[in-house]
């Protein structure tokens, strides 16, 4: 029904979820990278600082070795000599260690491999001190030379260790800058996406809160939706069905059962059952449609009558279509209509018909006779009378003047009447063949028709641009001439005609209560005039047939002109309507559709 909305929101949250679990996903890529690159980082720095702590043993076991040495010169005591025979250990320990370390920077294995010979050179120096230091070789010239390079050697040595450890500085810091943002960044970065991921659960949960509440006033909507369509069905009688095809399965709704004149429930609604019921003229058709549906899974419109227990006959028209779900399950859904009243009113209809043919013919008959056998003898009187001379009226006595001056306006009255009755008649018996016409070329047409009446007369007339539309020509033709020709008729004594016809496009909408809504756009043409004008009480009832509003001595005329103006328009689905004050004038407004 229109009028519940509908429920399609799981779109929207299966797309919240995925956008969350996408988010949540990231989020654990983004903090394993974060972790590895962290633990990389963290790698470097402590590869950095072993760098910096081998060089230190190193420089220690050089120093150790340098002290000893000055220990046992001094002192001539072997015990000095231990840090020196240790320190060659220490060194070349610190120095593969240092290589190993070193073996992804090619700058600092050079470094590496300039430390090592200033190193051998210096424990080369430290031989030949302990050499020329001993009393049998004794050289203090020697000795002091090599005590003054050893100096030198030691400074190229802590020289060369210093130029590492800086380069090792750069690299610590730089990947103590690194470590920092990583520190700093990750875990906000982190939080911004989880709040993001939360966010979008929290928005799903809202969403889920929401569709319950929405499911629970749908389910409250469809069982009154249930409640109305069960209701709907008795209202308009009607019943619906379904058929599984897969099960063989019939369902009926409560009214069918109702239609079929039993109790919802009464019983097992199955081909047979239904059969019971379908009236003996048409129950050999009802069961060839049964076995139809089964074989072809379609159901056209069936028209069939059916008898009730209580021996009513009703009429029933039938329809279905075939359904099929997700699952390929092929279910027939069906509709039954009472169409009793209709039908009845079907037979009425028929006879209401065949008496309007009837009167067609009398109709057509009386066209017959007025236009030839009425005219005949008029016309036999209209002669007659012409051919009383003036001679012949001179010796009539007065008496007989008045009465054949009173048959010849009888006869002149009787000849516009059945004219008037001819016109009116056509406009209702002839064919409507609707041409696209200019109605400014019809309107110049009409003025030449009453050329004669608007130069006796003086009249006015001015028009706007009317436009070209599908109409049936000689009508609208005919229909501007009774206008004018009506505002001429009843003009003023002594004052000037003046008609004035103006055009304009509307909507329907503007008139509602007059104006057909189907038809969205209409003409509207009117037709103002300065004469007598009449009063607004007659204002519909003027065009009534043969309804006049003065005597026919003062104005001649059959009452019929009006009458067909409403004839021609209501052939044209348009609209004519009038509106006047007495001695002000007159307006005719015309609605003819686009």
């Amino acid at each position: 029904m229109n009028w519940i909305p509908k429920f399609n929101s799981s779109n929207s949250l299966r797309v919240i979820f995925v956008i969350a679990i996408f988010i949540l996903l990231f989020l654990s890529s983004v903090a394993y990278k974060h972790n590895r690159d962290l633990n990389e980082t963290s790698k470097l720095v402590m590869h950095t600082y072993e760098i910096n702590i081998q060089l230190e043993r190193l420089m220690s076991a050089i120093k150790d070795a340098e002290t000893g040495q000055r220990g046992y010169i001094i002192t001539r005591n072997e015990r000095f000599l231990s840090p020196y025979l240790f320190s060659r250990d220490k060194v070349n320990t610190s120095f593969i260690a240092l290589k190993k370390l070193t073996a992804d920077n090619p700058k600092q294995q050079k470094n590496l491999q300039r430390l090592y010979k200033l190193i051998i050179q210096r424990f080369v120096s430290f031989e030949n001190c302990l050499k020329y230091s001993e009393p049998k070789s004794y050289d203090k010239r020697r000795l002091d030379n090599h005590m003054f390079g050893g100096r030198i050697l030691m400074e190229n040595i802590r020289f060369q260790v210093d130029e590492m450890n800086d380069i090792e500085k750069k690299f610590l810091q730089s990947r103590l800058k690194k470590y920092d943002q990583e520190i700093s960044l990750g875990p906000v970065f982190s939080i911004s996406l989880f709040l993001a991921a939360l966010s979008f659960i929290l928005l799903a949960y809202r969403q889920i809160s929401k569709d319950i509440e929405r499911l629970k006033v749908f389910n409250r909507k469809l069982l009154i939706s249930s409640g109305l369509m069960a209701e709907s069905e008795k209202i308009g009688k009607f019943s619906t069905w379904q058929w599984d095809l897969e099960t063989n399965k019939i369902d009926y709704s409560d009214n069918q059962f109702r239609m079929l004149g039993c109790e919802p429930g009464d019983f097992v609604p199955v081909k047979e059952t239904f059969l019971e019921f379908v009236h003996p003229d048409d129950k050999e058709m009802i069961a060839k449609s049964m076995d139809d549906i089964i074989e072809n899974e379609t159901l056209p419109f069936v028209y069939y009558k059916i008898i009730r227990p209580d021996h009513k006959i009703r009429y029933i028209k039938s329809t279905g279509k075939l359904l099929v779900d997700r699952n390929g399950s092929k279910v027939l859904l069906g509709i039954n209509f009472d169409i009793t009243d209709e039908h009845l009113l079907n037979i009425q209809l028929k006879e209401r018909n065949s008496e309007l043919e009837k009167s067609n013919k009398e109709l057509a008959s009386f066209n017959h006779v007025a236009s030839h056998d009425l005219q005949e003898p008029l016309r036999k009187i209209q002669t007659f009378i012409s051919r009383v001379s003036d001679a012949d009226k001179a010796l009539m006595s007065d008496s007989g003047k008045d009465y054949v001056s009173k048959i010849e306006v009888s006869a002149k009255r009787m000849r516009v009447l059945i004219d008037d009755l001819l016109m009116f008649s056509r406009t209702n018996t002839t064919k409507k063949e609707f041409i696209k016409s200019d109605l400014n070329e019809l309107f110049e047409n009409a003025k030449v028709e009453l050329t004669v009446i608007i130069d006796e007369k003086k009249a006015i007339i001015t028009n706007t641009k009317l436009p070209k539309l599908h109409v049936i020509p000689y009508q609208i033709e005919q229909l501007f001439i009774n206008l004018i020709g009506n505002s001429l008729k009843y003009s003023k004594p002594n004052v000037t005609p003046e008609i004035a016809i103006e055009c304009s496009k509307i909507h329907s909408a503007e008139y509602p209560e007059l104006l057909d809504q189907a038809i969205k756009k209409f003409y509207k043409i009117t037709f103002t005039d300065n004469g007598m004008g009449f009063d607004p009480q007659f204002k519909e009832t003027i065009f009534v047939l043969f309804q006049r509003l003065h005597s026919k001595t003062d104005y001649p005329g059959t009452g019929i002109g009006l009458a067909i103006c409403k004839k021609i328009v209501d052939n044209h689905k348009g609209y004519i309507i009038a509106d006047s004050t007495l001695d002000q004038g007159s307006v005719f407004t015309l609605f003819l559709p686009e």
